[in-house]
C-alpha cells in the first residue's frame, strides 16, 4: 500500500529542490493532492490483472471474441509521465469458455495503473487472459502516445507506438493472425493468398 505521508513529503521536497516555495498559497495543498493522485494512478500495484476474470461461463461459442478501442492511461516508469491510448484485446475460446466483456477492460485497467512499459503492459494483459481462460489463442494490441516523446526530448507529438503480443494459434498460424489484425484495424491483412476460409478478397496489404 502507498504511504500517504511519505508521498506528501516527497512532493514537498521535490518542489523545494526545484527552487519553489511549497508554503506559498498556490502550492500549500499540492503535496496532498499529488499524493492522492499517485495513489489512484498506481492502484494497480496492489492487484493482479488475472484476478479480474471472475466471471467465466461455458457457452456454445468457438469464434473470436474481440473488444476494441479500450481507452487506457498509464505512467512510463522511465520518466513518470503518462502514456495513453487504446487497447484491443481478443481471444479464441477453448471448450466454450468465455468471460464477461467488461473483464477484458478491467484487466487492461489494472495492468496500466502502475509504473509501466508499453511492451510489458501488452504482455501482462495477454498473459492474464491466457492463464485465466486457457483459450486457443490470445492477441493483444496497444496503440499509445507517450508524453516523454511529446513534452521533452525529441518532442514529436501525435506519434504513436504500437505493440502486440500473440499467443497460441494467433502466434502459430499466420492466417489466423492476419484475420484478427483485420478485425482490429478495420483493414484487410493478407500476405500471399486471395481466398481465406472460403471468403474471397482483393489482394492488398497494410
Amino acid at each position: 500500500m502507498a504511504n500517504q505521508e511519505k508521498l506528501e513529503l516527497a512532493v514537498y521536497q521535490l518542489l523545494e529542490a526545484l527552487g519553489e516555495n511549497p508554503e506559498r498559497e498556490g502550492l500549500l495543498d499540492t503535496p496532498k493532492r499529488v499524493a492522492k493522485m499517485y495513489q489512484e494512478m498506481f492502484s494497480g500495484l496492489n492487484e493482479d490483472p488475472k484476478d479480474q476474470f471472475t466471471a467465466v461461463f461455458t457457452e456454445n461459442h468457438d469464434e473470436v471474441v474481440l473488444v476494441k478501442d479500450i481507452p487506457f492511461y498509464s505512467m512510463c516508469e522511465h520518466h513518470l509521465v503518462p502514456f495513453y491510448g487504446k487497447a484491443h484485446v481478443a481471444y479464441l475460446p477453448s471448450d466454450g469458455r468465455v468471460t464477461g466483456l467488461s473483464k477484458l477492460a478491467r484487466a487492461v485497467e489494472v495492468a496500466s495503473k502502475r509504473p509501466q512499459l508499453q511492451e510489458r503492459l501488452t504482455d501482462q494483459v495477454a498473459t492474464a487472459l491466457e492463464e485465466a481462460l486457457h483459450p486457443k489463442g490470445v492477441f493483444v494490441m496497444l496503440e499509445a502516445e507517450h508524453m516523454c516523446m511529446t513534452m521533452r526530448g525529441i518532442k514529436k507529438p501525435v506519434s504513436k507506438t504500437v505493440t502486440t503480443v500473440a499467443k497460441g494459434i494467433f502466434k502459430e498460424n499466420r492466417e489466423e493472425r492476419n484475420e484478427i489484425l483485420s478485425l482490429m484495424l478495420g483493414k484487410l491483412v493478407l500476405t500471399d493468398t486471395l481466398a481465406y476460409k472460403g471468403r474471397h478478397y482483393e489482394n492488398w496489404k497494410i
